[in-house]
């Protein structure tokens, strides 16, 4: 992931696409799925847009947190920017 967000980062501060200089904030969260569910999740992210017209993504993700029964603090929990 750090590799990730280095790469990326560097590349849109040089492509310069946002005004200001660009970087991720700390931390991330996945979630895995087995194949069973791959149709699931498709849908899912092609209906993102609607569906987060009826919850937001930190709601969605510290539910997530809790359903999987993940522990967590929320001072440790990333900014919502939304």
């Amino acid at each position: 992931m750090r590799n990730v967000k280095t790469n990326s980062s560097k590349w849109i501060n040089e492509k310069k696409i946002v005004v200001g200089k660009f970087s991720w904030q700390e931390g991330y969260g996945g979630f895995s799925y087995s194949r069973s569910q791959r149709d699931h999740v498709i849908k899912y992210i092609i209906n993102q847009e609607k569906h987060h017209t009826k919850k937001t993504f930190r709601e969605e993700y510290l539910e997530l947190l809790r359903k999987f029964e993940i522990e967590f603090k929320d001072e440790y929990v990333f900014e919502f920017y939304e």
